[in-house]
């Protein structure tokens, strides 16, 4: 750390703890809460990425459990805003541009008006991360009683002073899913289980149907593939992929749907250059519309990033192969996920015989699988 660094630390130390000496609230005892007060909650997390996202959807499923009646807001970043529609947790999206350059004066006035002083009860959900944003935005609702965790204080303070709920840290060997549900569950919110979950509609599944009838349908089974990964050290080979596309051939399976993202037109041109056998490649489309996709199809093999958890949101069996990060944390909760690693946490030691073999497993317990 240079000089300069240490300053700058010294000085926002210094900043924080006199905001807590001066500002911080008196930490109350849940028991002592009145929650029939509670009519508005609003859950911040606009902090982290797709998957961190998903991984929370456990915890505001508890929290709709926990107040059926009241008025449910969520914060959440614009790319994956789409993701909480025809939620029936969540009755109200504000949307946080996570790029500077997207706001606009519009943007902006329309998070202020539905943010500020509109809520009764706000819950800052992070199970890695702490965000001073996420924080400030949990002030500016004007709720009596913000809860967070005790995890990761500010440099300098002795708490999360900018709460009045602290939910203890919990075991870092958890699952991510346990540990935003354990923020949640000291106000007694429960959960049916861990399970992520987004809403997709019959009427988005018949668009799909309609716009690419030679994909879906039919009594062969359709599999997914997601090549992408926007971490190259979480990307399973290429040439693992056109492996494993030509057991699939030898196996009767019907050709794979092939997936990429947005930024990954080059990775998807050369998987085509690599295959020798017909796939069905879908242009890269928002989350929503992959979600659908994913929806539609019987199993999917990916790699370890967000579209995993999405593809697991909508309650689709897949494969993964994952890297450095360990999938006992990580991987969607469920017996109908599969998460492939080598001793020596390198994609390409994960053999395409070994993904076939898992995605036949999940797709032997499907009643199309012949």
């Amino acid at each position: 750390m240079t000089l300069w660094n240490r300053i700058e630390q010294f000085f926002k130390h210094r900043c924080m703890r006199f905001a807590e000496d001066h500002f911080g609230r008196r930490v109350l005892n849940p028991r002592d809460v009145d929650w029939s007060r509670v009519r508005r909650v609003l859950i911040i997390r606009q902090q982290d990425q797709l998957g961190d996202f998903l991984l929370s959807t456990p915890a505001i499923r508890a929290v709709r459990n926990r107040f059926p009646a009241a008025h449910i807001g969520i914060v959440v970043k614009d790319y994956f805003a789409g993701t909480m529609l025809n939620s029936p947790f969540v009755d109200e999206r504000l949307v946080f541009c996570r790029k500077g350059r997207d706001w606009t004066a519009g943007k902006f006035l329309s998070l202020w008006k539905r943010l500020y002083k509109k809520w009764d009860f706000a819950i800052v959900l992070s199970s890695e991360s702490h965000s001073l944003t996420s924080d400030l935005l949990a002030l500016l609702s004007g709720a009596r009683w913000i809860l967070g965790s005790a995890r990761s204080p500010y440099g300098g303070c002795r708490r999360n002073f900018m709460y009045n709920l602290l939910a203890p840290d919990s075991a870092p060997s958890s699952h991510q899913s346990a540990r935003n549900l354990d923020i949640v569950r000291i106000i007694g919110a429960g959960s049916d289980g861990l399970h992520e979950s987004i809403h997709v509609t019959a009427g988005e599944k018949d668009a799909i149907l309609l716009r690419f009838p030679e994909l879906y349908g039919g009594t062969r089974q359709v599999v997914g593939f997601h090549i992408g990964a926007n971490k190259k050290e979480n990307r399973w080979p290429l040439a693992r992929f056109a492996e494993l596309r030509e057991m699939l051939h030898r196996a009767g399976l019907k050709g794979p749907v092939v997936f990429w993202g947005p930024a990954e037109k080059n990775l998807g041109l050369e998987f085509l250059r690599l295959v020798k056998r017909p796939v069905h490649a879908v242009e890269p489309v928002d989350l929503r519309e992959q979600a659908v996709h994913f929806a539609l199809c019987d199993a999917v093999v990916c790699n370890d990033t967000g579209v995993m958890h999405l593809c697991a949101s909508v309650g689709t069996p897949l494969v993964a192969v994952f890297g450095p990060t360990d999938p006992e944390f990580w991987k969607p909760a469920g017996g109908s996920f599969i998460a492939l690693r080598s001793r020596d946490r390198k994609t390409e030691s994960v053999s395409a015989v070994e993904v076939r073999k898992a995605l036949f497993q999940i797709l032997g317990k499907n009643r199309r699988w012949k």
